[in-house]
């Protein structure tokens, strides 16, 4: 007999993601302990020694709840197979809210932990249910077609193997593994914006509209990306063909070619020139790209656009300028 269905989803999801790498390369599983991120490591401990690949494990510690320590412990040696396990203790700053501030200070030690080890890629357990959440959140950010493509199946090192698989699949591998899974009680939390989506918002819509919200809402932002990414990489092309200059922190632009092209694409071109001139991407908006746009579509001889890190965007003699204010 073979392994369980649920076993073999998440043995099969993890090979696939690793067919590229090489005979000796090591890889981690980032495992919180709970479902997803135990039957992801159970998986690498599985597979990797079938593809000649050297399996790790890294547990992150948030030292946010009594006793996180003594966890992230058990939780480092709970798969066998599986070596260095690593406990990776950090400090969760403030910046963005709590749910960000962790997530922030978890990459940071996840990454920090691949360049010392090594690691060729970090498999990360998220799943189809995960993404539905994550295209929700978007779409009620009103972020546009970026932020409802969720999250990349790669995305540099980091790999997430579950997109295509729902949370019921990783917890009936666990089961069948005989692997007790962690509950964390901030899963429970309902503070959290992805928690009330989790526990609400999707039973609400999948009692309402039927069966296959989750899933549904995932092959949504897999269509989604593919779409953004077609329309960055003309953006891409747009800029190279508009850029004039490439003076450090002064970006200028053509104007004529940039009338032509579609408002998407354009807007893109618009955000690529304002970060290449210095403007912090946390502080750039859709708003503040919609105004330089004007300077473009609905030009009257108004005046220049303030926007984030000091900079000014101008349009002089059939040039759009982006640089430090006040510009010569």
């Amino acid at each position: 007999m073979g392994p369980h269905p649920a076993v073999a989803d998440v043995r099969r999801a993890v090979r696939e993601a690793l067919g590229d790498l090489a005979g000796g390369d090591l890889v981690l599983a980032a495992c919180s302990g709970g479902a997803d991120s135990l039957a992801l490591a159970a998986a690498l401990a599985f597979v990797a020694p079938r593809l000649g690949l050297r399996g790790g494990l890294v547990t992150v510690d948030h030292q946010l709840q009594e006793g996180s320590a003594e966890r992230a412990r058990k939780v480092a040696g709970m798969v066998l197979g599986l070596e260095p396990a690593e406990v990776l203790t950090v400090e969760v700053g403030k910046r963005g809210g709590p749910e960000a501030a962790a997530r922030d200070a978890r990459y940071a030690a996840l990454g920090d932990a691949a360049a010392r080890l090594g690691a060729k890629a970090v498999l990360l357990g998220h799943t189809r249910d995960d993404q539905a959440e994550t295209v929700l959140l978007g779409l009620a950010r009103g972020s546009g077609l970026r932020s409802l493509s969720g999250m990349a199946g790669v995305q540099g090192m980091y790999r997430r193997p579950f997109l295509e698989l729902g949370r019921e699949t990783t917890v009936a591998a666990c089961e069948r593994m005989g692997l007790t899974p962690w509950d964390d009680p901030h899963n429970e939390d309902r503070r959290f914006s992805r928690v009330r989506v989790r526990r609400t918002v999707l039973p609400v819509l999948e009692a309402e509209l039927g069966p296959g919200v989750a899933r549904a809402l995932a092959r949504t932002a897999r269509l989604a990306r593919d779409d953004a990414d077609a329309l960055q990489a003309w953006a891409e092309r747009a800029f190279l063909d508009c850029a004039l200059s490439d003076i450090p922190r002064r970006v200028t632009l053509a104007v004529p070619p940039l009338e032509e092209l579609p408002g998407a694409v354009r807007r893109r071109v618009i955000k690529r020139a304002a970060l290449e001139a210095g403007a912090p991407a946390s502080g750039l908006s859709a708003a503040h790209v919609l105004a330089v746009e004007r300077l473009i579509t609905a030009w009257h001889g108004q005046k220049g656009v303030d926007l984030p890190g000091g900079l000014i965007a101008i349009r002089r003699y059939g040039r759009l300028i982006l640089a430090i204010s006040p510009i010569p």
